[in-house]
């Protein structure tokens, strides 16, 4: 039997038997849609994290001042430890393995108004690569530089609420004049909207950002600060893989400056996001394979079913395989021919699945996500594992119910009648 003949035969057959092929089909197609969909389901829900671990900071590090637990050079435990200006110069000479560690100074007790309205707001001063690390994104104007910082210019960037609560007309800030306890400040820029789920400190749509320089000289740290101090350091490592190198050099730079033990977490507490996000992706991966196992335990049944049909199926045509034999057929065409239109049913069915899989995902993928959330995200990878499933379990299901049609006994095929 030539292949257009077979093809002919086994569409031929299918269609006579349009329930059976259905529901055999809707078994495999609903097993690829279930790894599609769950696979994708977690992927977007890492890649969601992601985004917003990358709304916080870029791989930042939030360095706090705290308390001495262990004896160190003579001096007691219990010992309360401020970061000073002087900490920032060898911090960026002894630390190799980190980009940046910069200073943030905040105070939430600033009198704010424009000539539009008043607010309370946290002013926060930082060095310019504060809007790199903390991704805030500009949406008007600019985010001060360093000139602004060497001359200690008194301008302010504004979080996008705190902008509309200040200037409420819906006007452009930017060139606007925005008084900071009665010290006028010049806006000469507004945040791009940003997604935030966590912070240290408040949402940065709130906040009014300004030159460290200036904060420092018009809002110097609160008591029991002194007027060197700042509230907390943010460390970024040059890269992913260099975050403990740069976590462990800036605990031994400031256990230095500060006569306590590098080792002392107490003394110098660090919200490792990076950490964080690596523990996070840790678990959406597991939660992933997970649904990607659920899924692929569907598929495997709906090969079963493949498998289960086509036996029947093979039960059903005893006396039809029994006449081909008579008339000269082989066994190697009746199992080609079982064997063919089990892998037709399977890859066609899988080809739907992957269909309607990505159809729902790009449908999904049109509504707004909720924070944490990407979307479903189907990868390549997830699309070549779930053919190559198919592939299996189709040969599997296939090749039996094959090999069982093609050793019937003619004779005995003959004498066989349905229902006996």
């Amino acid at each position: 039997m030539v292949l257009r003949d077979l093809i002919g035969d086994v569409l031929r057959t299918l269609w006579a038997h349009k329930l059976r092929t259905f529901l055999t089909m809707f078994g495999i197609a609903w097993g690829i849609v279930s790894i599609v969909l769950m696979v994708a389901a977690g992927e977007g829900l890492r890649e969601g994290q992601q985004i917003q671990a990358r709304n916080l900071g870029k791989d930042v590090m939030i360095v706090f001042h705290g308390r001495t637990s262990l004896h160190a050079g003579g001096q007691r435990a219990g010992r309360a430890v401020h970061w000073v200006d002087d900490d920032l110069i060898p911090l960026a000479a002894e630390t190799p393995d980190c980009e940046y560690a910069i200073p943030e100074l905040e105070q939430d007790t600033v009198r704010t108004h424009s000539n539009f309205n008043s607010a309370a707001l946290l002013v926060t001063g930082s060095m310019p690569p504060f809007g790199y690390i903390r991704s805030l994104d500009v949406g008007d104007g600019r985010f001060y530089n360093w000139d602004d910082q060497r001359e200690a210019r008194r301008v302010a960037f504004l979080g996008t609420d705190a902008a509309k609560q200040l200037f409420p007309h819906g006007g452009s800030a930017v060139g606007e004049t925005i008084s900071l306890n009665d010290v006028p400040y010049e806006v000469i820029g507004v945040m791009a909207k940003k997604k935030q789920d966590s912070s240290y400190d408040g949402w940065d749509v709130n906040k009014i950002f300004v030159p460290f320089s200036a904060m420092r000289r018009d809002f110097p740290d609160k008591p029991p600060g002194t007027p060197y101090t700042f509230d907390q350091l943010l460390v970024t490592p040059k890269s992913v893989g260099q975050h403990e190198e740069c976590k462990y050099e800036v605990r031994r730079v400031l256990g230095r400056q500060h006569g306590f033990d590098p080792h002392d977490k107490e003394a110098c507490p660090i919200w490792d996001t990076v950490q964080e996000a690596k523990a996070f992706e840790t678990m959406t991966s597991g939660m992933k394979y997970f649904l990607g196992a659920v899924g692929m335990v569907t598929l495997v049944l709906g090969g079963l079913g493949v498998m289960n049909v086509m036996l029947v199926a093979v039960r059903e045509r005893t006396r039809e395989i029994g006449v081909r034999k008579a008339l000269g057929a082989r066994g190697g065409e009746i199992l080609r021919q079982f064997f063919f239109e089990a892998l037709l049913i399977a890859f066609l069915s899988g080809g739907i699945g992957l269909g309607i899989a990505y159809g729902i995902c790009a449908a999904v993928n049109m509504l707004p996500m909720p924070d944490f959330f990407a979307g479903l995200l189907p990868t390549w990878k997830t699309g070549l594992l779930a053919c190559f499933l198919l592939g299996m379990i189709a040969v599997f299901s296939a090749l039996y119910p094959a090999r069982r049609a093609a050793s019937i006994d003619p004779i005995e095929a003959l004498r066989y009648e349905a229902g006996g």
